[in-house]
């Protein structure tokens, strides 16, 4: 219970914390984004380190002069498409032998069946609209891997992906973010980034409920 209590706080007080670490450690918080972006993309076990909520943040906090935009953006984008080519290449190798319990809480294989379903329903576009989906976008590329997506192809939605959904999240933060409402009710503002980004999730677990249903 009190990782879990850490873990929203944490979230719901990005700023303050991305704050402190710039403060603490100066040009060596580029290196800590970059590490926790790639985690969450490139690593399957990961799923749950902030995403959306983290890059908006981080781009309200290069407005305030702390980072460089541009260089920020960059070193993101780098660190996505090269966390998708990571997942990939394991997907690839290791495949579904990866989850092999059905109780574990990260390797879950509910989630590559998910993923799955995503997956064959969206076709290539699934790595590019995975990006705005919590959970979906670790397991996407994992899932591109096990299904042998042709790699250039792959990598051509990985990079357009990766581009979107930085580009999108850092500069919204950048222009919008010291916007005094915002800046103010950022926790709800960051509650807000959370909800859209799961609203896909959750208008699919109705959608399937309602389908068992019907069946």
């Amino acid at each position: 219970m009190e990782f879990i209590a850490a873990f929203i706080d944490l979230v719901l007080h990005l700023d303050k914390h991305l704050q402190v670490l710039i403060q603490s450690y100066g040009a060596w918080i580029y290196a800590i984004l970059f590490l926790i972006i790639f985690c969450e993309t490139g690593l399957v076990v990961t799923p749950f380190l902030p995403g959306d909520s983290l890059l908006f943040v981080a781009g309200a906090l290069a407005a305030t002069g702390n980072m460089y935009v541009h260089s920020l953006f960059m070193l993101l984008v780098a660190a996505s498409f090269m966390g998708d080519n990571t997942n990939y290449w394991i997907g690839r190798f290791f495949g579904p032998k990866v989850f092999s319990r059905e109780g574990s809480l990260l390797l879950n294989p509910k989630h590559l069946e998910r993923t799955q379903g995503f997956y064959d329903r969206h076709g290539g576009k699934t790595i590019v609209i995975a990006r705005f989906v919590p959970i979906v976008r670790t397991f996407a590329p994992f899932v591109a891997g096990i299904g042998r997506m042709v790699y250039p192809r792959f990598m051509m939605f990985a990079f357009g992906g990766a581009v979107l959904w930085i580009g999108s999240l850092v500069y919204a933060g950048y222009f919008f973010g010291n916007i005094p409402w915002v800046k103010q009710n950022l926790s709800l503002v960051i509650i807000g980034i959370i909800l859209l980004s799961i609203l896909p999730g959750i208008i699919e677990f109705v959608r399937h409920r309602l389908g068992s249903r019907a069946a």
